[in-house]
């Protein structure tokens, strides 16, 4: 379990344990992230609710409110927990609920928090039952119960843990379980961003890498980045090489079009995956509707990964529609992909 476990601290703002990456993270992307709420850019009612949460706790001398942050991925959850650390000057554990297999897995990491610590775990809805379990006292009372031997010689121990606060992120928030849900003091959803906001990310990203981006050139680029932080970077790193190699070193529209390219990034952000999703709802069943299973077999891909990663876009831009029946593509989706509208599938 413990290649799976990064601790951060307030301390030292890069890697401290030396655990690796996340292999879609290089050390330059995550240089990109904000260090403090002052310099994050969008979520203004998220960042407006840790900001007062945080100065309230400090002022009392307590930490903050466990925070459960939903939402697609990308948009800046993880960031977000570094950022809580670093403000209330504790160390950041990060873990996931996949990776918690058994109850000592989260014991461990608990009885190592110390005060005003931040326990992150991403994919929280995903955590076994029986750890979620153990989250429960942890997260109300401070502490773990043991229980020693079993039936008329059983005999319970409560191990008092330092007061710290947990950081939930999920991209499924239905599928948490109320007792674990309602344990959280702050509810947030991240929604994707609005494209001022990632035009602001894209200027300050370009700058920390020390590439140059005219006006036009951070539109275009931030209007292909599906409303996503994680994305914006990402692209911002792919166009930078291109303008490096093909062009004389300044980011323009044309540098973005071109080099995006080659990524099969549309005009709208559409991926490979996300048109091919859309031509299997109108090629292979007229539009729809039609369930996920089936668009997944057709596809051969997970249908996990269409609900995560592929449809909230897409239900963002309007290009799909999900109906008690299944998905259905959307007028837009058909002129955007150059099919004739057929007006009567929409009458």
């Amino acid at each position: 379990m413990s290649d799976d476990i990064i601790s951060y601290s307030s301390d030292n703002q890069g890697l401290v344990d030396g655990a690796p990456l996340p292999e879609d993270k290089d050390a330059e992307i995550l240089s990109l992230r904000p260090e403090r709420l002052a310099d994050y850019v969008g979520q203004t009612e998220v960042v407006e609710t840790l900001k007062i949460a945080i100065e309230a706790a400090m002022q009392r001398g307590e930490p903050i409110d466990h925070v459960l942050l939903h939402g697609p991925p990308g948009l800046g959850k993880t960031t977000l927990a570094h950022i809580i650390a670093n403000e209330m000057g504790g160390k950041l554990t990060i873990t996931s609920g996949p990776a918690l297999e058994k109850g000592g897995d989260l014991i461990g990491l608990l009885t190592h928090l110390g005060s005003n610590d931040i326990l992150f775990i991403d994919e929280i809805h995903r955590t076994p039952k029986s750890v979620e379990e153990l989250l429960y006292p942890a997260m109300e009372d401070f502490a773990i119960d043991f229980v020693f031997d079993k039936g008329v010689h059983a005999r319970s121990h409560r191990f008092q843990l330092k007061c710290f606060a947990l950081v939930g992120a999920t991209t499924r928030v239905g599928l948490l379980s109320a007792p674990l849900r309602d344990r959280f003091g702050i509810f947030r959803n991240l929604d994707f961003y609005a494209e001022s906001d990632l035009v602001k990310i894209t200027r300050r990203s370009a700058a920390l890498l020390g590439v140059a981006i005219d006006d036009e050139g951070a539109v275009t680029l931030a209007q292909r980045s599906r409303g996503t932080p994680r994305i914006v970077n990402r692209l911002l790193k792919r166009v930078r090489d291109y303008t490096q190699v093909r062009a004389d070193g300044i980011i323009t529209t044309a540098t973005v079009s071109a080099a995006l390219k080659l990524e099969g990034v549309d005009e709208r952000g559409l991926t490979e995956l996300d048109r091919r999703y859309l031509n299997t709802i109108i090629k292979f069943y007229h539009g729809g509707p039609v369930g996920i299973e089936a668009i997944a077999a057709t596809l051969q891909e997970e249908s996990d990964t269409l609900v995560d990663i592929v449809e909230p876009y897409l239900l963002k831009l309007g290009f799909i529609m999900r109906t008690s029946s299944g998905r259905k593509a959307s007028e837009e989706s058909f002129r955007h992909l150059g099919f004739k509208v057929q007006t009567k599938m929409f009458s």
